[in-house]
């Protein structure tokens, strides 16, 4: 997958160049402009069939993923595809082989080469109740190519040694080393209510984890207040 980053830093949009039969995988929805692509939306499953529905289906439901995922292919050669995911912030590449791959949080994928994949991981009983990476299930890649991920906000590497395991919110965790080990529990108290935190991914071993500098879910409660309310009469 050939591409590049357009845009300001804030706001970027992805500008892929396909060659004639090439095929990438993108964010469901998250087309922008198209010049001698055709795209079409699949099954997210490899199954095919009834097993294929029931596959997406299943995926759906344990990661809060689409059952849909589609894919774009050039007609011809230097074809054009922009594609942007749906909030603001940076867009990083992560690349993928079978000594390196990648757990992801989400609505953290964006686009992905035709030989990258990706499974549901089961968590234990812990990170099944509590875990906003997936439930009880959670996304790690497979194959070999380039995948691209998105973050609001800026995004930033923080290592992980033995020495120095980290605590990270789980609302700021985009991706990570699958080789890491990680528990998700609670920051504090009943759901994190006596530090106003919640959920928290504590990571252990030797590895990277990718965090977005910024939290949806805050900057909601922060605009809330001032968002008009209907009255009813």
């Amino acid at each position: 997958m050939k591409y590049t980053i357009l845009g300001d830093s804030d706001c970027p949009i992805v500008q892929a160049t396909l060659e004639k039969g090439e095929t990438i995988k993108i964010e469901r929805g998250s087309m922008v402009y198209l010049s001698n692509v055709s795209i079409e939306g699949k099954m997210n499953s490899q199954k095919k069939g009834i097993g294929g529905v029931l596959g997406a289906i299943g995926r759906s439901m344990t990661s809060g993923e689409s059952m849909f995922i589609t894919f774009a292919t050039g007609q011809t050669n230097q074809s054009v595809l922009g594609i942007a995911p749906p909030i603001p912030g940076k867009i990083h590449c992560l690349h993928v082989d079978p000594y390196q791959q990648y757990r992801l949080n989400t609505g953290a994928f964006l686009a992905c080469d035709e030989t990258v994949d990706y499974v549901m991981k089961k968590q234990d009983i812990g990170k099944a109740l509590f875990g906003g990476t997936g439930g009880l299930f959670v996304m790690e890649t497979q194959g070999q190519g380039d995948i691209l991920v998105s973050a609001f906000g800026d995004l930033m590497k923080i290592e992980v040694t033995p020495d120095h395991p980290i605590t990270i919110d789980n609302e700021h965790v985009v991706a990570w080393d699958s080789s890491l080990e990680y528990n998700i529990k609670v920051a504090s108290g009943t759901f994190g209510f006596t530090t106003g935190e919640g959920l928290v991914n504590e990571f252990y071993g030797s590895g990277t984890v990718l965090i977005q500098t910024r939290n949806v879910h805050n900057l909601a409660d922060a605009v809330r207040p001032f968002l008009p309310t209907s009255s009813s009469n």
